[in-house]
């Protein structure tokens, strides 16, 4: 029977409902399926050579190669690494621009400067982990300690003659220096350096009398100019698996370690960081790469997206307080 205009007319309506109803529904399994398409760029808020970069160029190689597209390191270093963090936190969250960032910028800034171009917990999502940097506490060779009881008593017997160095204020190492202080009782001056290699030099050299190493010395303790008294972290170091931490030699709780990761801008698709998340463990748990972590004194640290979270949350509930204690603030 032939169909009336009408009739045909509701019939063609009615398709393309149907049809474009169906477009909807594929449209996220299709973009789902097609990321990444485009290259995607590693946003490293620190300089070429820093720690962070250093796991940035470690890691990127073999994630290129997992997700089929290149991945390209962007050093965007300046104001303790918020150039960098803001860029990503205002990035369209689309899995396509990445953060690599020492733990500093998410777990101290907060707390040090009254204003910030970004909220880290807000605008930045956890990826994964990269590695733990673990301080350990090096003194010169001819400091009259050899562990850290006769330090503790030594520091408390010339207070105010002895002096610490760091990367500046309000870096890790000074906040390292401050937590010591604190838990120990004792009083050192602090001296600021513009980078953890001149405040190394400086000791070497007899300016100052002890810091916080973030890896950097560890050819100078080999060689007998410095020696190492203690690990600022939860366990003892694969570089010196000697040397006990602090809290075994009766500072308890003592952790100084941070948490070196990878940050996506919020609201960045679930499953784009699932899949990240995946990779980034599964390159951490190969030996080689492992192996190279090791050698700049940190550790590998696969953890899901939750536990990142959980670290970065503890890091910096301990860091506020000794920031507050202590009275510190940046330049």
């Amino acid at each position: 029977m032939p169909q009336s205009p009408a009739d045909l007319r509701r019939r063609l309506l009615l398709s393309a409902g149907l049809a474009a109803a169906a477009g909807a529904a594929a449209r996220p399994v299709f973009a789902q399926a097609a990321w990444p398409a485009q290259p995607v760029r590693l946003v490293v808020n620190f300089p070429p050579g820093s720690s962070p970069d250093v796991l940035a160029r470690l890691v990127s190689t073999p994630l290129q190669q997992a997700l089929g597209q290149p991945v390209v390191v962007d050093n965007r270093a300046g104001a303790s690494g918020m150039i960098g963090a803001e860029a990503v936190a205002k990035a369209a969250p689309d899995g396509y621009t990445l953060l690599m960032t020492a733990g500093s910028a998410i777990t101290t800034n907060p707390f040090i400067y009254p204003r910030m171009p970004y909220d880290a917990e807000r605008d930045l999502t956890p990826v994964a982990a990269l590695a733990r940097l673990v301080l350990t506490l090096v003194v010169r060779a001819d400091l009259p300690a050899r562990d850290v009881r006769e330090f503790i008593a030594y520091l408390k017997a010339n207070p105010g003659k002895l002096s610490y160095g760091s990367a500046g204020n309000a870096t890790g190492l000074h906040l390292a220096g401050e937590m010591l202080k604190s838990q120990a009782g004792v009083y050192a001056v602090h001296v600021p350096y513009r980078g953890a290699s001149l405040a190394l030099q400086d000791l070497l050299g007899g300016q100052i009398d002890f810091y916080f190493d973030p890896g950097i010395a560890v050819p100078h303790v080999r060689s007998g100019r410095l020696r190492v008294l203690a690990i600022g972290g939860k366990r003892r170091s694969a570089t010196y698996p000697d040397v006990p931490t602090l809290e075994e030699a009766g500072l308890p709780g003592f952790d100084a370690g941070t948490t070196h990761g990878i940050y996506a801008p919020a609201r960045t698709p679930p499953e784009v960081v699932a899949r990240l998340n995946r990779e980034i463990n599964r390159i951490l748990s190969t030996p080689a790469v492992r192996s190279q972590i090791d050698g700049l004194g940190a550790e590998a640290t696969p953890l899901s997206v939750e536990q990142f979270a959980a670290v970065m949350k503890d890091d910096s509930r301990r860091y506020a307080e000794v920031i507050r204690r202590q009275g510190i603030k940046a330049d």
